[in-house]
């Protein structure tokens, strides 16, 4: 606990004026980086190359309305913990009837797995094209070295924030090493940044994708738990400053994760578009890539996917304990929870079935269970009587109950059209 304890007493310091400068300041990023992982886990690496490789740099404003959305709803949930001290599942479980908060958490723990499949296939299948090891094998590896990365959870909230931020580093090394190896067309990423366009019925399928499922139920449930006991607040004026501190930190943090998304996709528009469009997996992607670009660029498109796996499947394994902590007031060691969580996956792969196709699976999943974190996160921040004088206002509401609804129609359109349910302009 020692880095965390002397992390603590620096923040301390900060907060009451004793310390100033940017590296005091620093001391307060950590929650923000941890949640921003779901947001560049391997769900999202199948749905930019598709874009990407079907449509240019075209859906690259949808990329960016899907950061600002997320941007709004994990410094919510930031909020939310530093103002009251719980973490939404805690508070779900305060405020809701015992059989309504029995289902938030069996809905909530099914998405939380979901997550957990896709993150862990998605390092493993990265394992597996580097080392040229069977799937299973690499799934191994996976699996021991995010155990290994959890034990470190024990210690306190700062290695583990260091661990993941330094793995977010390397995806974020990776792709800005990508963009500088594939010829980006610089003009048009200009052009898909701000033109809000969609040249087909196909394109409007994969935006729906795309922000449908940005923002990860896991991560606004986790946020909210990394923020509420961090900091030793003492005075009103320093938990402004802790709110002040953390949004900087969303901002910066959700910016990053945005960019490396964006990244994904003019990568896969460079490489792809012209003569590849095709390409929709990520082991198709892999070895397009080879002869495209070079070993080093499929190289690095695979350290990424690596580290994204990795530490996504810690993340999300972490935000499963918190869960099931907050809403029953019970913890199951970490040994257990991570074993539970695998299964899926190796029966997935034991079973034969493609394991892009598993990716787009959990993300169905997670499509049905976003509804109740995200309404339940604009309850509470809304309430005085939870929130004080840091309740949203009617500006914030607003846009929150529209990003809301956003999401929530395109993650109903998505459903619909994965089960084959006929949907106005969305029928090819």
């Amino acid at each position: 606990m020692f880095a965390t304890d002397q992390t603590r007493l620096k923040m301390s310091a900060v907060l009451s004026g004793e310390r100033r400068g940017w590296s005091g300041k620093l001391l307060f990023a950590g929650p923000a980086i941890i949640a921003s992982v779901a947001y560049m886990d391997p769900g999202n690496y199948a749905t930019n190359i598709q874009a990407g490789a079907g449509y240019g740099y075209g859906l690259l404003w949808v990329v960016l309305l899907a950061n600002l959305i997320a941007m709004l709803f994990q410094a919510l949930s930031a909020r939310l913990g530093i103002v009251t001290g719980k973490n939404l599942a805690e508070l779900c479980r305060d405020n809701f009837s015992s059989p309504v908060v029995w289902i938030m958490w069996a809905v909530s723990e099914i998405a939380a797995m979901a997550t957990d499949l896709a993150e862990f296939l998605g390092g493993a299948i990265g394992l597996a094209l580097l080392f040229d090891m069977p799937l299973m094998a690499g799934m191994g590896v996976t699996a021991i070295v995010t155990y290994g990365i959890l034990l470190f959870e024990g210690k306190g909230f700062r290695p583990m924030e260091l661990i993941i931020g330094a793995m977010v580093g390397v995806i974020g090394l990776c792709y800005l090493a990508e963009i500088f190896v594939a010829p980006i067309a610089w003009g048009d990423t200009a052009t898909g940044l701000v033109t809000p366009e969609l040249a087909d019925a196909a394109a409007l399928t994969i935006a729906v994708g795309i922000i449908g499922a940005t923002v990860m139920p896991h991560a606004i449930y986790l946020h909210s738990g990394l923020t509420q006991s961090r900091a030793v607040i003492r005075t009103e004026s320093e938990r402004k400053r802790v709110v002040k501190y953390s949004n900087w930190e969303v901002v910066i943090a959700l910016a990053v994760a945005g960019m490396v998304n964006m990244a994904m996709v003019m990568m896969a528009a460079s490489a792809f578009h012209n003569g590849h469009n095709e390409v929709a997996e990520i082991e198709t992607a892999y070895h397009t890539l080879t002869p495209l670009l070079g070993v080093f660029a499929a190289g690095a498109f695979l350290v990424s996917l690596i580290a994204s796996g990795i530490s996504s499947s810690v993340v999300g394994t972490m935000a499963g304990q918190m869960i099931m902590q907050g809403f029953l007031h019970f913890r199951i060691p970490v040994w257990l929870r991570r074993l539970i969580t695998m299964i899926p996956a190796f029966a997935v792969v034991a079973m034969g079935v493609n394991a892009t196709q598993a990716l787009v699976v959990s993300q169905v999943i997670l499509s049905i269970s976003l509804p109740v974190p995200m309404i339940a996160l604009i309850i509470f921040t809304s309430r005085r009587d939870i929130m004080g004088a840091y309740a949203t206002g009617k500006v914030m509401r607003t846009l929150a109950a529209v990003g809301a609804t956003a999401v929530l129609v395109l993650n109903f359109v998505l459903l619909a059209d994965t089960f084959g349910i006929p949907v106005p302009f969305l029928a090819s």
